[in-house]
């Protein structure tokens, strides 16, 4: 064999050898094709495992959110790279989605997905704000002690203490009638030219003297009527069967009076207004019962026995002014001294009993707070919590009234999900003890509590120690970082003090010891000076975040489960989101002695955040959806960015 013939063959066999391993590496392949798999690439922040059988082109591999965005590593060159399946959307979204990854150029574009459209901002939280708050005294005299006040849909607070004084610090307008009284002592028929009533307003701080001719308002109740007319029922001897009107609306109101028309006497009665626009008066002094204020002009139907105020009445009561609270079921949340039920106003059937609020007695004389917390409509399921604090010990009133022993007020404050299923009391304690307070809700949906004593009980001399420091509440904290102290006035607000919250954001705040002939001077005198506390939220340094409603273009005239509009201007806001903004609604309470009643505040849902032009926008929300979440009338409507409210305006729902 040639040299060249020995080269052909072994080239020849060489072939020959590669085509039969190349045969046999493509038989073993095809035996396991089930098991074939492509080079794959891991992309960072995307999970993967191996499959067990051939990846289905439409299966979607699961998402989840990198801790961290990694450096991404360097792609050899390859043959081929595999398709990777379309993302699709999780559920549910995140509030905060992480930039994605950039992938280098040799990686395909992938296929579009809801990560890469446009998405709503995420939400920026609350502004960080450290202030404690600050006091202006913004009136000198009010004219009368504020035992009673109610802030009306004129801008007016309507503003009241008694008859029996004979006394007040503004006489009655030249021109008005004095009123001719018997002298309980000395047999004489004398004239009282003192006005007993005013009214406030909250623009120029300035008060209109009212007239009180007839049944003596002392202790009595009060709230605002859908139509916007002022109705206040009961009161002391003249007046425990009186109901009296003024308004709707107007300027130059004056009192209408009706004597004899209640059915029972409502000396420290409680009035709560209804779905249906009614108001319900519950208890008074020795009044086991409850009825419904008649319409104006008529005389009440009858008053329905009610056990369960006698059943929680003790020696020195404990159980008057109870607090009553309108449930988002449509039933009557009623607390008296220790116990609470749920009663329904329309078929008079206790639907449910409560567990025992241990620790003391929680109403007049022991006095203590109670406040229905705010309802949140963006929540599908609408949940009803009541929060009761402070008051005192059941014998606290008699030791105070017979010996001047002031007992410690108690410093507990307790909640209850009152449509639970099973639903027992939360208690934590506040920094301070606290009887005779007031317990306000705020437009952002925090509580103050503020006036009062940390000693003693309700009535003359029967209490020291006052509690100077205002308390911010905020519900949604964990347990234990919901208090917080802010700054202390220098007036006694003792008892017959009184707050409301304005439009403006601030709390008004006046009365005090409206003793008979109203001591001038005393431990703790008569008040007739008023106060506004602006709380954190109107700090001024943030001023320029705060939004400002455009009354005019916005809508004030609401209907149950219908979108309204509401215009308002920002400055200085780059990037402003749905979930920036609040709308707060709130029923402004008629309050006396410690207790607002009716007062309410509602969280609507926003439907969509217009922008107008730089600087101006609009809020599409959903008005409340019945009668039973927001029973008929005027309310404030406060829109807040980021915790800080714009001053609110009125609105009106039927």
């Amino acid at each position: 064999m040639t040299y060249s013939l020995k080269v052909v063959c072994i080239f020849t066999l060489l072939i020959v050898v590669t085509e039969a391993k190349h045969e046999g590496n493509h038989k073993h392949k095809f035996q396991n094709n089930h098991k074939v798999q492509e080079p794959f690439i891991q992309i960072p922040g995307i999970p993967f495992s191996e499959p067990s059988t051939i990846p289905d082109p439409s299966f979607i591999p699961p998402f989840s959110e990198p801790s961290s965005i990694p450096e991404f590593p360097s792609f050899p060159q390859l043959p081929h790279f595999p398709e990777i399946p379309p993302f699709s959307e999780p559920s549910p979204i995140p509030d905060q989605l992480p930039s994605f990854p950039q992938f280098p150029p040799l990686i395909p574009e992938l296929p579009s997905s809801p990560f890469t459209q446009p998405i709503e901002e995420a939400e920026k939280g609350l502004f960080e704000i450290n202030s404690i708050g600050h006091w202006d005294l913004i009136s000198q005299n009010a004219g009368v002690s504020a035992m009673h006040v109610n802030l009306l849909p004129t801008n007016k607070i309507i503003v009241f203490d008694a008859q029996v004084y004979r006394t007040s610090r503004i006489k009655l307008p030249d021109g008005v009638p004095c009123v001719p009284y018997r002298d309980a002592r000395s047999q004489e028929d004398k004239l009282d030219c003192f006005a007993h009533a005013v009214e406030y307003d909250i623009e120029t701080n300035q008060v209109r003297p009212l007239q009180v001719a007839k049944g003596d308002p002392w202790c009595s109740s009060g709230g605002v009527a859908p139509d916007g007319t002022f109705v206040s029922a009961g009161g002391f001897i003249s007046g425990a069967k009186s109901v009296r009107y003024m308004g709707p609306n107007c300027q130059g109101c004056e009192w209408r009076e009706y004597d004899n028309v209640l059915g029972a006497g409502r000396w420290y009665a409680t009035q709560q207004i209804l779905p249906n626009g009614d108001f319900i008066l519950v208890g008074g002094r020795r009044s086991f019962s409850y009825e419904f204020i008649p319409k104006e002009g008529k005389i009440s139907e009858k008053p329905y026995f009610f056990p369960f105020l006698y059943e929680t009445a003790d020696i020195d009561e404990n159980n008057l002014y109870p607090f009553v609270h309108l449930s988002t079921d449509g039933n009557l949340f009623i607390f008296s001294n220790n116990r609470s039920i749920l009663l329904n106003p329309r078929s008079h059937k206790i639907v449910r009993t409560y567990p025992v609020l241990h620790g003391g007695s929680r109403n007049y004389p022991a006095s203590g707070m109670s406040a229905l917390l705010p309802i949140d409509l963006n929540h599908t399921s609408i949940k009803s919590e009541v929060m009761v604090c402070g008051g005192n010990l059941p014998d606290a009133f008699h030791l105070a009234e017979t010996s001047k022993i002031f007992l410690p007020a108690l410093k507990d404050c307790a909640r209850l999900t009152i449509t639970d299923p099973f639903p027992e009391w939360e208690t934590e304690t506040m920094p301070s003890g606290r009887t005779m307070g007031d317990l306000l809700l705020l437009p952002s949906g925090d509580l103050l509590l503020i006036n009062g004593a940390t000693a003693g009980t309700a009535a003359w001399w029967d209490a020291d120690l006052p509690n100077l420091t205002p308390v911010l509440y905020k519900p949604n904290q964990l347990k234990g970082s919901r208090f917080t102290v802010l700054k202390p006035t220098q007036i006694a607000r003792m008892y017959h003090s009184t707050s409301i919250l304005l439009p403006s954001g601030k709390i008004w705040v006046s009365g005090s010891n409206t003793h008979n002939t109203y001591r001038d001077v005393d431990k703790f005198p008569t008040e007739t000076r008023v106060e506004a506390f602006s709380p954190p939220y109107l700090d001024a340094n943030f001023d320029k975040y705060r939004p400002h409603i455009n009354e005019d273009a916005s809508q004030k005239e609401l209907k149950y489960g219908a979108l309204f509009e509401t215009s308002f201007s920002m400055e200085n806001v780059l990037g402003l989101a749905k979930n920036d903004l609040q709308l707060s609604m709130y029923y402004p309470p008629f309050t006396t002695h410690g207790f607002s009643m009716g007062q309410r505040l509602l969280f609507l849902k926003i439907d969509q955040l217009i922008i107008e032009s730089e600087g101006l926008y609009k809020v599409r929300v959903h008005a409340p959806p019945s009668n039973v979440i927001a029973p008929p009338g005027y309310y404030l409507l406060f829109l807040l960015h980021r915790g800080l409210p714009a001053k609110g305006i009125w609105v009106h729902i039927r």
